[in-house]
Parts: C-alpha cells; structure tokens; sequence
C-alpha cells in the first residue's frame, strides 16, 4: 500500500458502512466490492458490501444523532462543519491522490476536487449565521407574520464516480450546518474515497464528541441503493448521476411524496460566433471537452462554430489535441486520464460507429490506446446538430463540431437536446451575449460567456434544467433544499380577526 493510502487508513479489505468513530460494521462474510486502478487496471484494495442488517444499523444511529444534532445552534454547527474544512486542508495530498488513483482524473484535478471540499466547509461556516427567514406584513391588526426554517432529517446521498468526494461535501457540509445528518451511497466504482471521507469525518466527530452526523453505507444500487430511496425516514434524496437513474429516483421517492435534489445528465455546448477571441476559446474548449477524460457532468460535447472561424478553429483545436499529454494520471505532466474502466471503453467504441454510420468524419483521435488500463484518444467529430447521436450524451472524450450561420439557428440547436445542465458562449458582440444570457437564449442552468462550461464555482448554485433534474447544490441560497419552511403568525391583540375579512359570530 502507499503512503498516502496508509495516511488516509486504507486497508486491503474495508469494512463498508459507518455512523461514526469506532461503528465500522464487520468484513466478515460480506461480499467484497474491489476499486480497480483504471490506469492499471489492476485492483487496489476490495471494500465490503454493507447488509440490510448494516444498513439499518446505520440509519438508525442517523435517526438518532439528527434528534440531538438539530438541537445545536447553527453557528455552532458551523464550527464543527469549519473543523471538518481544516481536516481536509491536512490530508489534500492524500485525498486527492486517491481520487486520481481510484477514479482516472489528473492528479491537479483530484486536488481541486478536495480543495472544492475545504471551499464548501468555509462556505457553510459564513452560512451558518445567514439562514434567514423572512418578515412580512400581516393584513390583520396586531398581528405578526414571518416564516422560519427548520431541519429536515437524514439527507441521503448518492453520488457518482466522477466527482467522488466533492459532491458529497456540497451536500453534507450544507446539510450539517442547517440541522441534518447524511447517509451517503458512494459510486461502487469509487468506494475507497468514501471510506477515506469517512475516516476524516470520524475524526472531526471524535473530537466534537459526536456520533452519526456522517454515515456511510457501501453497496450496489439495487441493494443499498433501492432501500435508500425507498426509506421514509429520508425526506430528502440528493442523486447525481444519469438521467436513466435519475427517472427511477425521482418515481420512487415521488410516490412517497419525498424529495430530491437530481443532477444528472449534461450534453453541453458551446457556441464560438464570428467574432470570438480564438486565443480564449481553444483552451476552454480543449479543458471542458478532455478534463477527466470527457467523464464531467459539464463536460463540453459540442460546439458550434460560426462558418467564417470554422477553419481557423478546427486547426487551432486540432493542433491543441495533439499537444494533450496521456497517460499515469499521478503524473503531474499529464493532461489526461484514463477512462474510468472498460465498460466506459466499449460505450465509446460504440458511439463512434454510430457517428460513422451516421456519415460522421472523425477528425482527430477516437482510438483505443494500447496500453495497460483504460485509455484512449480524445476524438473530434465533425457533426450534424440534428443526428440522434448529438443528441445523446456519451460519457467519454467525444467532441462534436457544428457550422452554423445564422446565430439563431446556432441557439436553436443548442438547446434541441433534452439535456440542460451547462452552456457558454464566445464572443465579443454584446448583444449576442446578452441575448444567449436571456430567456429567449440558453436554456440551461449555467450559462457563462468568455468561459466555459467546465469549472463551476462553490458559490453559485449548480444544478441544471429539463432531464438535467432541475436540482440545485452548492451556493446561492440552495440550503434551503435542506430545510423546511414554516410560516408563522403571532396574534398579540385582544381579538381574533380572521383572514379576508371573514366574520365568524
């Protein structure tokens, strides 16, 4: 084992489900879950199966500590959340080199995964001084009327193996601060960054005294993953994944008139007009579309390029492309990854040939690596927005290029594709950029110009719109998610009045 796997207590075996500091459930008899090296493709260390009977175990504890947990002052929880930043500030090394090794992304990725942590925890910590309910006028005489906001209860977690620990943190440090407790389902194809979390988590508890403020709970989605979103004692479910995973979470916990947060599919775009800087565009372009191999939810997957730049910028791209370092993630001289295993591979492949059926040109790349592990070649495709395959989003290195003409026609095709999670235009001309920032522009629930669509910041509210899920996480005022509203009106007269002018006698 590696140093940093040993800082971060990794074993060989690991148990799989947690409420706390010294409430690991046993290894014993468990089904084993191994995490595989994508750039190896060999195993790294196996994590068990949480049970049904561990899953009740935790849940349980969780119900219990959210009792105790929402009883503590905001502020105070703040500083707890506050402790857990500075927990992760001491193991950024490690963590983030375990997200690489685990997961595929460059290791400068992996560390600004774990700094996206810390971001959220200092967040959270201004936060929680800033849950404002509001004040308002009462049409009855000498009465008074504001709404306050209470906790919801175990907020249950389920993220993907793309972003391993940061979308957990925008949840959990959210949800701590405003009153509940987690319970989170990592990615079975990232189950050691949960254990890692969870290991720092049982730190900072241990040193609050505290128990089943964090919980973890490893398994396959159709174990642990069907009792989580089934589970009454969850209110709310926040889900990233795909939008397939996200129609089933959002049925299931629906008909228990439950809710969710769902952040699912992206199949973003990027429109370049006539008069973009070329010099800012070629890298964002380049960052959104090969950053964690194509494997981002914002992941840049088409562009759409004004017919008097298209050569000049396909040369530009291209030549970029060639210049993109592959190989050992760990390596901090490489640019890209690998896949995150071999399934990701065949889906890929699969797409391509579907693109040249389609009458597609392969411009660049598109090839399998032969090499250890799970690597390719980023391919550019020139397209046509209307094909079914544009439409789809494929979850690898695949960049489409679409002429356009008329800018009309360029917001049209962007916004023809069920997905809406993030968009960017490039371009210098003002009323194109306040027009892609209107209603009657972009659709989707980012929306940058001069930037792209990749790299998101902690305090916007990120999330997006139609099969996206329409969910929002992070900044802005997204803790409300996490909280119920209650209104409240307070009678200080020596009358009753009623509303509307209602006589009663």
């Amino acid at each position: 084992m590696t140093d940093f796997l040993k800082e971060l207590g990794i074993e060989k075996v690991n148990p799989g489900a947690c409420s706390g500091p010294g409430a690991w459930s046993s290894t014993e008899g468990k089904n084993l879950i191994p995490s595989i090296n994508p750039t190896t493709g060999k195993e790294i260390a196996k994590v068990a199966q949480a049970s049904a009977d561990d899953y009740e175990a935790v849940m349980a504890a969780a119900v219990e500590s959210f009792k105790e947990w929402r009883m503590v002052p905001a502020p105070k929880r703040g500083l707890f959340v506050r402790d857990l930043g500075d927990a992760l500030r001491e193991k950024k090394d490690a963590l983030g080199k375990l997200v690489t090794l685990e997961m595929g992304k460059i290791v400068q990725e992996g560390w600004g995964e774990v700094q996206e942590m810390i971001d959220v925890c200092d967040f959270t910590l201004g936060l929680s001084r800033q849950l404002y309910g509001m004040t308002t006028h009462s049409e009855r005489p000498l009465h008074r009327m504001y709404e306050q906001w209470h906790p919801l209860g175990v907020v249950g977690v389920i993220s993907a193996f793309n972003f391993p620990v940061a979308v957990w943190a925008w949840n959990a440090a959210i949800a701590a601060v405003c009153g509940d407790v987690t319970l989170w389902k990592p990615s079975s194809e990232a189950p050691l960054t949960g254990i890692a979390v969870q290991n720092i988590c049982n730190d900072v508890m241990k040193a609050h005294n505290l128990q089943g403020i964090f919980n973890l709970v490893v398994g396959r989605g159709s174990v642990i993953g069907e009792r989580l979103i089934n589970d009454r004692r969850i209110p709310l479910v926040s889900a990233t994944g795909s939008c397939e995973m996200g129609y089933r979470i959002g049925k299931v916990v629906g008909e228990r008139l439950g809710r969710t947060i769902l952040e699912l599919g992206g199949n973003n775009a990027i429109i370049i007009d006539e008069t973009a800087d070329l010099d800012l565009a070629v890298p964002a372009v380049l960052f959104g579309a090969v950053g964690t191999a194509g494997q981002r939810c914002t992941s840049t997957r088409r562009i759409f390029m004004h017919k008097s730049i298209a050569s000049e910028f396909t040369n530009r791209l291209v030549n970029a492309y060639k210049q993109v370092r592959i190989g050992d993630p760990l390596d901090e001289n490489i640019m890209m990854g690998p896949l995150v295993n071999e399934a990701a591979i065949e889906i890929m492949m699969q797409a391509l040939e579907v693109i040249k059926e389609s009458g597609g040109e392969v411009i660049y790349g598109g090839k399998r690596l032969d090499r250890s592990g799970f690597f390719v070649e980023p391919a550019i495709i020139k397209a046509q927005h209307h094909w079914q395959i544009v439409h789809d989003e494929t979850f690898a290195p695949i960049l489409y290029l679409i002429e356009y003409e008329d800018f009309d026609d360029a917001i049209e095709w962007h916004n023809e594709v069920p997905q809406g999670l993030s968009s960017a235009i490039f371009t210098t001309n003002l009323l194109h950029s306040e027009r892609f920032l209107s209603h009657i522009g972009s659709d989707c629930g980012i929306a940058n110009v001069n930037i792209g669509t990749s790299g998101a910041e902690i305090g916007g509210a990120f999330g997006g719109e139609k099969e996206t899920g329409g969910g929002r996480e992070s900044g802005s005022d997204s803790w409300k998610a996490y909280m119920r509203r209650q209104t409240n009106t307070i009678n200080w007269s020596k009358e009753l009045p009623l509303a509307q002018g209602i006589k009663f006698e």
